[in-house]
């Protein structure tokens, strides 16, 4: 017999990446999806690079404009070497026509606006994570 207060194990929470180079909003992405996704954080493109090659992401959101390389580069980049993991794009200003170049060339599952709502971002990111990354649009 298990002891009443013994739950059942939580189901394994997926992995997501965060990437943005300002730190407050690295921060509140973290704590606003944290509970519901196993999230870790990256502040460059180049870091976020690192991180892909030691870890499976169901889903990475990356900011669009940071010094060291865009976040539009880093998702194309992503695209080519992990076609499963969805991508989700955060931008506060980009053109239209840039924008609809930026989610075919990186195939992404969605672009958000700054600001982001928080339960905009939550649901937005478990859409992604329970969508096929593999299909390419």
């Amino acid at each position: 017999m298990y002891p009443e207060e013994t739950a059942a194990p939580a189901a394994p929470k997926d992995a997501i990446l965060v990437v943005d180079d300002e730190v407050p909003m690295l921060e509140a992405f973290v704590a606003c999806l944290s509970p519901y996704f196993d999230v870790t954080s990256a502040t460059s493109a180049r870091d976020a690079d690192f991180i892909l090659r030691k870890k499976a992401f169901k889903v990475v959101i990356s900011d669009h404009l940071m010094p060291g390389g865009n976040g539009m580069s880093f998702l194309v980049r992503a695209r080519e070497e992990y076609p499963k993991m969805n991508r989700i794009l955060v931008t506060g200003y980009m053109k239209p026509e840039m924008l609809m170049r930026s989610v075919n060339e990186a195939a992404l599952f969605r672009y958000l606006l700054k600001p982001v709502s928080f339960s905009e971002l939550v649901k937005v990111v478990q859409e992604a994570a329970s969508a096929d990354g593999s299909k390419e649009g």
